[in-house]
């Protein structure tokens, strides 16, 4: 049995990133001009001309494995969700995992995008290795790019971290993934919110980032274009109050409009690993209570 502290909240340890009432309400109209955009492009030729190359992981496919547990957001992070947290909060998670529930201490969403180039790469990996060795648990989406770095220099430091799948369990993408994935349902955590048989559309893979927003105490965008998925988890993150960190090399790139506005919201700008600590819960503040 868990005992949650009443007047704890995920959002309360976010002292940079926490935005005034009348913020988190005004933030709310690029987030909804965010979703209809992406439906937009989703639903565009363009979005549909790279192929979703999906694997499925053996043994697993079109039945639910008796080893994945089903829970709520409330019992994998450890404490009640507040009336922000639980607007687009799914009902349930569908989780493959090697360690314990509730995900104790906290938690850093490393994202960026596909393509990145070698400098984002070698960034996301010297930020999850550092953040890791210091006992923060990664988060990130298995996606190609940056996710990728992330979670594999996550695990690479002895550190933990999360993949929240914008795919069922029993199904990767990328195709190349699926070692990676099966490393992190067996050792780690493996999250998503589509039941096994779910259709894989685009659209999960936004869906996904916002979930990726509620999971965790922060979010760091590494690298990421103007259409890419990573603002939609940028927007959420500032809806639900969190500290949105965004690297420096994207703040300084002028040809990019979007870290501009995200800035005027309450991003801020990110220098150095070490910054990221000083935001993030010093205890999970969970009491462990026997049956």
């Amino acid at each position: 049995m868990i005992a949650y502290e009443k007047s704890t909240s995920l959002s309360s340890f976010s002292p940079q990133g926490r935005l005034s009432q009348r913020k988190c309400k005004d933030v709310e109209t690029p987030i909804q001009e965010t979703i209809s955009y992406l439906d937009r492009l989703i639903d565009s030729p363009y979005a549909q001309e790279p192929e979703i190359h999906i694997k499925t992981l053996p043994g697993r496919s079109g039945v639910m494995d008796p080893s994945f547990s089903t829970v709520s957001p409330e019992m994998l992070l450890g404490s009640p969700l507040n009336d922000v947290e639980q607007k687009f909060a799914p009902r349930e998670l569908y989780v493959a995992r090697g360690k314990e529930i509730p995900i104790f201490g906290a938690r850093t969403a490393i994202v960026g995008s596909r393509k990145a180039s070698p400098e984002g790469m070698e960034t996301a990996g010297q930020m999850a290795s550092f953040l890791a060795r210091k006992g923060v648990v990664i988060v990130s989406g298995l996606a190609d790019g940056i996710d990728t770095a992330a979670h594999t220099a996550a695990i690479d430091a002895g550190g933990s971290t999360v993949a929240v799948l914008g795919t069922p369990l029993d199904k990767t993408y990328p195709a190349k993934n699926a070692e990676l994935q099966k490393t992190i349902m067996r050792e780690h955590w493996a999250v998503s919110q589509f039941a096994n048989g779910h259709p894989i559309e685009p659209k999960n893979f936004v869906i996904r980032n916002r979930t990726m927003a509620l999971i965790s105490n922060a979010s760091i965008i590494i690298e990421a274009g103007e259409t890419s998925g990573s603002l939609h988890q940028g927007w959420e993150a500032l809806r639900l109050g969190r500290t949105l960190f965004i690297w420096k090399t994207i703040v300084k790139d002028t040809s990019l409009e979007w870290p501009k506005k995200m800035i005027e919201y309450g991003a801020v700008e990110l220098g150095s690993p070490e910054e990221v600590l000083d935001v993030l819960p010093s205890s999970n503040r969970i009491l462990k209570v026997a049956p």
